[in-house]
């Protein structure tokens, strides 16, 4: 069991850039990802990392974007948001699974988020 909490969310110019956090409770051994899901879209995936740094995969849209690492330390993940886009405009949420198996698949996570909204403006 986890919980997570996002943060970093706001509104940006386009080409601006923008630093997700998630701060996990509990064991820190998650594949950890992120998701976005705009008004009326489904939820997308955006990229994922195992839990020992190891392995990371992304969305061909974020991809040499939006890198993502983590501080297993303080067990959080980060999303580095650069060269934002309107269509990047979301909210995203952070999602963590057992295993160290990389997915792109929302319901593989068992452990989601509440969400912090990304607006970026033309």
């Amino acid at each position: 069991q986890v919980q997570l909490v996002e943060s970093g969310g706001g509104l940006v110019q386009a080409g601006g850039s923008l630093r997700l956090s998630c701060a996990a409770s509990g064991r820190s051994m998650y594949t950890m990802g992120w998701f976005r899901q705009a008004p009326g879209k489904e939820r997308e995936f955006v990229a994922a990392i195992s839990w020992n740094n190891g392995r990371s995969k992304y969305a061909d849209s974020v991809k040499g974007r939006f890198p993502i690492s983590r501080d297993n330390a303080k067990n959080t993940v980060y999303l580095q948001m650069n060269s934002l886009k309107p269509e990047d405009t979301a909210t995203y949420y952070c999602a963590a699974r057992e295993g160290d198996i990389l997915s792109d698949t929302p319901s593989r996570y068992q452990y989601w988020g509440q969400g912090t909204q990304v607006t970026v403006s033309a």
